[in-house]
Formats: C-alpha cells, sequence, structure tokens
C-alpha cells in the first residue's frame, strides 16, 4: 500500500506549483489539505490516514494530545529547523520521527526593512490616497542620522543592522547574552535594554521566543520609548505584550508600530491592529518568499525520500 503524505498549513495554495512534487510517486501518495478544523479531534480526524505529514512553521500546532491520536503518524516534516508548534519530546517518546529544512536568510531582514521603510515614510496612507484621487498627504519621515535600535544581534538583527547602516543610521543593540565585543565586531554600540528603547529612533525585535523573551517588550519598555519612534516586530508576536503595545497605541504614546507577527494567527477580525492608524500590519509574511518556499518543500521532499531510503535526514528528535 502506498504511503499517505499530508501537506498542510498552504495558507496560499501555492505549494504545489513551488515545487515538483510527482518524485515522491515512487514513494506515496500526496495530498494538499486546507482550511482545517483547529480543535484536536477534528485534526486527528482528518489526518488519521496518513503516514507522513509536512507542516509550516507554527501554523497547526501538533501537541502531545494531537500525536497520540494519530497512531499512524511516521515522520512530520517542517518548514525550518525550528518549530514551537510541534511538541519534541512527545514526538521522539511516540517513536515520531520530525525533520526539518534550511531557511533563505534574507526573507525576513528584507520584509523588516520594507516596513520600516514603508512605516516611516508613510507609503500606504500615501498610495491609497492615490487610487482614490488624491495627492500629498502628509510628510515621510527620514532615517539617515537616526538611531536604529536591535533588540538581539543574531543572523537576523546583525542583517538588519547593516540595512541600517547602509541608510546612514546609528545602530545600538541590546540582548541578555550580547557583549560589548560582539556587538562591536559588527560596528553595533552595545547599550543596555533601557538605554536602546529611550535611543532608538526605530526599534526592530530580532529574538527568538522562549520563556526568557515571552512578554520582553513591555508596559515599562514601551513606556522608555521616543513620542514618535517606530516598533517594529517580524521575529514572533508573543516577545510583545500586545495588550501594552495597543494602549501605548491609541495614547499615541509612541509614533507607530510596523508588525509582522501577532499573539494570535490569523489575527483575529475585529483586533484593533486591523484598525489602529498608527499600525501597519503585514500577515506573517517574513518568510513567505518565493526562494524560501522553494527552499523550504524542495527540501521537505529530500527529507521524505531519505526516510523512505532508512536514513532520515536534518532530524529535531
Amino acid at each position: 500500500m502506498a504511503v499517505q503524505i499530508a501537506v498542510l498549513d498552504d495558507w496560499q495554495d501555492v505549494a504545489r506549483q513551488v515545487v515538483d512534487w510527482t518524485v515522491l510517486d515512487a514513494i506515496g501518495q500526496v495530498s494538499f489539505l486546507h482550511d482545517f478544523p483547529a480543535d484536536n479531534a477534528s485534526i486527528a480526524e482528518r489526518l488519521q490516514a496518513f503516514q507522513l505529514i509536512c507542516v509550516m512553521r507554527e501554523r497547526t500546532r501538533f501537541d502531545e494530545d494531537l500525536l497520540r491520536r494519530l497512531p499512524n503518524l511516521k515522520l512530520l516534516v517542517t518548514g525550518g529547523m525550528r518549530n514551537a508548534a510541534l511538541d519534541l519530546k512527545a514526538a521522539a517518546a511516540l517513536g515520531i520521527q520530525v525533520s526539518g529544512s534550511d531557511s533563505y536568510k534574507h526573507a525576513a531582514p528584507e520584509l523588516t526593512w520594507a516596513l520600516i521603510m514603508a512605516a516611516t515614510r508613510n507609503l500606504l496612507a500615501e498610495a491609497n490616497a492615490l487610487r482614490a484621487g488624491q495627492w500629498q498627504q502628509g510628510l515621510g519621515g527620514d532615517l539617515h542620522g537616526k538611531t536604529l535600535g536591535i533588540l538581539g544581534l543574531g543572523s537576523i538583527g546583525q542583517k538588519v543592522a547593516q540595512f541600517g547602516q547602509a541608510f546612514g543610521m546609528r545602530v545600538i543593540a541590546w540582548s541578555e547574552n550580547l557583549t560589548p565585543e560582539r556587538a562591536a565586531a559588527v560596528a553595533v554600540t552595545h547599550v543596555s535594554k533601557q538605554q536602546l528603547f529611550e535611543q532608538a529612533d526605530v526599534l526592530s525585535v530580532h529574538l527568538v521566543l522562549s520563556d526568557r523573551s515571552h512578554g520582553l517588550v513591555d508596559a515599562q519598555a514601551l513606556s522608555w520609548m521616543k513620542p514618535h519612534a517606530l516598533l517594529v516586530n517580524t521575529a514572533r508576536g508573543p516577545i510583545v505584550d500586545e495588550s501594552a503595545l495597543i494602549k501605548a497605541l491609541q495614547k499615541r504614546q509612541l509614533g507607530g508600530a510596523a508588525l509582522d507577527v501577532f499573539e494570535q494567527e490569523p489575527l483575529p477580525a475585529h483586533h484593533p491592529f486591523r484598525t489602529l492608524d498608527n499600525v501597519l500590519a503585514t500577515p506573517h509574511v517574513g518568510y513567505v518568499s518565493q526562494q524560501n518556499y522553494q527552499l523550504f518543500f524542495s527540501q521537505m521532499i529530500e527529507d521524505i525520500q531519505a526516510w523512505s531510503a532508512g536514513a532520515p535526514i536534518r532530524l529535531l528528535t
């Protein structure tokens, strides 16, 4: 009997076009599933027949309860080498292997800079006004000579820092593990957490979500920001205290926010981030790019082929 392979989380319905899935015909049958229910019982019923499941990062949650409801599941394959929505410990205990993929490292930094540019120059409002038959609506901001604050100077944070430097910005950074020496190595000034929020004209979040970083950008941190400052988050929604940010934006305590990630995704229909005029929000598209999806799905196929050959690769468990 052919192995049954499910491809989930393809919200844009692009997976079947990005790569050639027919190379898996010799292994099994590939099914592309869309808009499945969110509760574990319904998901388990839908996925009962599948031995291999391909998922996208942080979209469908495979907790221990769901994994136990899928006795036929042998391999989970995820885009990227990190997926907080997968209970790796439970998977290992149940004998379910989990493989990942590499990531196109430029997708998130490029989206971050696009948001910074668009929010600073008020591009969305200007473009919409032009479509409505109007002309110049206001004054855009400037980046040259301003201070860019980086919260988390890892690989993505460093690329965003380089963009800022290319635009003539002073770049500062802080995280709990960052040292002055590591910051100086990439021509960035190390500061304290309070100094980062106080001095930044643009503050961009680039931390991994963890117990330490959850809610790190809280009401106190937001209160330190300049009244014209822009907060940018393309990392993970829960790093920012969402209710505190909404209050700060409603009270005009900071200039605005450019957000690609949220506490709950997809963002609820009546969420304030959909309507606040000082928010530029995008639907978690930081990693949703042609090159990244080609890499994700092509390596998912490689993972399945390697597993079928008895030599699994890129294992997360």
